[in-house]
Formats: structure tokens, sequence, C-alpha cells
């Protein structure tokens, strides 16, 4: 548990306590309530809380706006520019059961462009400076976040982890000499960039209709329901029909989901082998913020999970049934007696 960041804009109580019994290794704190919250919580189970400061850089990342986190008015973070984050290390230094570790930032997500982190390490260097020469605290872990994108579909230019990596740790060594500090930790969180391509989520093809003239809709047993990204971020995906891989493309497409939403498209436009019924769509690049952010709109199952190594699959997570997904309904008793009294008034009627 010592390794685990945890992570989030409001966190409650119950959570910060079980994260304090579990030993949680940082807890990276998004706001002023919530170092106050966690120094009060630390003391009175006699604990220190190792800590580092979510911050607001103020960086306008090339992304889209759902996802860009890093600006000045963002939900995330203390924002440099105004005071506000100088204030809460201040504050932290002086509480007890406050242990302040370093200074972490995150500016997006499927970010391309490495410019926006090269400017987010500078900015939080010349900060990490001010706070140095302020107070004489010395952030000894810089964390800068994730966001580094991967290729999802034709168009999709993703940097190389060592040029991201090279170009992030030469500011900061920079930074660092200028301003007479030792160089910090540097950590990043990679997730979508690992998990993201290891992805792949299968579909069967059900209902074809086709608007002569105008598209040819393929429905497939899914969509948004297990994933909500195009609908919420115009996410681009690719595909192809995994029984007829080798079979050349040949029908221009739309891939819709079942939900009861005309949002509810997977794919627009693409082109595929020529596609029935029954036909297996393999859509890869699905192994991040597709599970995470699945749901049970319209009461639909979410699907299994298989992880396959070495040419063998084994099951990781169990398909939803009905019956789990109204396992938790409770029908009090004196409604059910009203219902019951309804249906006779409505069979006499």
């Amino acid at each position: 548990m010592d390794r685990v960041f945890f992570h989030g804009n409001n966190k409650s109580p119950e959570e910060i306590r079980l994260a304090l019994k579990s030993g949680v290794g940082r807890f990276v704190v998004d706001n002023i309530y919530e170092l106050e919250l966690l120094d009060y919580l630390s003391g009175e189970n006699q604990l220190q809380a190792r800590v580092i400061m979510r911050l607001t850089p103020g960086i306008e990342a090339h992304t889209h706006e759902y996802i860009k986190t890093g600006q000045i008015d963002s939900k995330f973070g203390m924002v440099i520019e105004n005071g506000q984050a100088m204030a809460a290390i201040k504050r932290s230094l002086e509480m007890e059961n406050i242990v302040l570790k370093g200074l972490h930032c995150h500016i997006g997500s499927q970010i391309f462009e490495l410019d926006s982190y090269n400017h987010c390490a500078s900015v939080m260097m010349d900060f990490c400076a001010d706070v140095y020469n302020q107070t004489g605290w010395m952030a000894r872990e810089l964390d800068l976040g994730g966001g580094l994108g991967i290729y999802y579909a034709e168009g999709d230019r993703p940097p190389r982890v060592r040029e991201y990596a090279d170009n992030i740790i030469r500011i900061i060594d920079e930074k660092a000499r200028l301003s007479g500090m030792a160089t910090p930790r540097v950590i990043v969180e990679p997730g979508r960039s690992v998990c993201g391509p290891a992805g792949t989520t299968l579909y069967t093809v059900g209902a074809i209709k086709e608007i002569p003239g105008i598209r040819t809709y393929v429905a497939v047993d899914g969509g948004m329901g297990d994933n909500p990204r195009p609908a919420l971020y115009q996410a681009r995906y690719e595909a192809c029909l995994a029984n007829k891989i080798t079979q050349d493309p040949v029908q221009l497409v739309s891939v819709a989901g079942k939900c009861c939403e005309s949002g509810d498209m997977l794919i627009w436009d693409i082109k595929l082998p020529y596609v029935e019924a029954g036909d297996i769509l393999a859509v890869s690049c699905t192994g991040a913020y597709n599970y995470a952010m699945s749901m049970n709109y319209n009461r639909l199952p979410r699907p299994a999970m298989a992880l396959v190594d070495d040419g063998v699959a084994d099951l990781i997570l169990e398909r939803e049934t009905y019956e789990d997904i109204i396992g938790r309904d409770r029908i009090p008793e004196r409604l059910a007696k009203r219902g019951g009294q309804l249906k006779n008034i409505a069979s006499a009627g």
C-alpha cells in the first residue's frame, strides 16, 4: 500500500480513515478543506499522512475540453497564479500530522504535444524554487501526472515515451541547478499509455439497417454502456471484423450501440468487409477508460473480461447477469400490497 497514491477532489472522511488505516503511500491533496480534514483525521488516529499537493499550473493542454485539468478554471488542484497554492503549502508545513513530500499536477489526457509537458515542467520547477526561497522547504518529489496520448485511429501521432522523458528531465535538472535545489524524484502516471493498447473489445453484430443514399447502421450488442467515450468526448476508434480479418474492406458503415440514445454511436463511417449478423467486431485500444467508466444504462449487463497471455485465455471478470443488476432492488412491503390492490382494480375495470 505504500506504493498507492490516493487521488480525488472530494475524499470523504470514511475514505480517508480507510486510507490511513491501510497505510496509503501518498495522499494527493486537492484543496484546503481536504488538507484540514486530513490533518484532523490523522491526529485522531495518531498517524502522520504523507502528502503531495495537487496544484493547478495554469496550462491549457491541446486536448478535449472535458479532459483538460491544468487550466486555472478547473475543479482540480490549488492555483499557483493567485497565491492559493503557496498558502496551502505554508499551512501544511505548520501541521503536526502532515508530512509534505512533494508537489503534483496533471494537465489533461490524451495529449500529443510535448510542448505542453515541457511548459508544465518549467512552471512547476519555477514554483518549487519560489517555495524554497520563501519557506526553506524543498520538494523531494515532483509528480507531473499522466495524459500521454496513444494511437486510437488514423491521424493520431503519440510521442515516444523516451522523447517525453528526456524532455522533462532535461528541464527539471536545469531548473534545479539554477535554483540551487536538489533534483526531485520525478513521478509520472502513465496509465492509458500502458493499458489502453492492451485492450480489445469484441462485439457481436446484430441488426443492420440501410438508409439508401444516406448511411448503413450496424448495431452491436454493446455501446455507450461499456464505452461512453465516443458520446462524451467524440473519441475515435478503429475496428475490424475478427472473423473476416483476411477479407478486404468493401462496405462503409457506422457502428451503433443498443442503448436508447441517438448519441450511442461507437464508430462513424468505417470501411469493413461485407457485414452480416453474427460477425464479431473487434474494437482496438479499449484497455483504458472503458470498463472503468462503464455503466448499466438501460439496465444492460456489462461484458466479461478475459486476459490473453502467451496464447492462453483466462476469465478475469465475469459477465454480469440481469440477476446481478436487480439483485439489490427492494420493493417496500406496503407498496407491494398496494400494487396488488391496483392490479385488482385494473382487472375489474
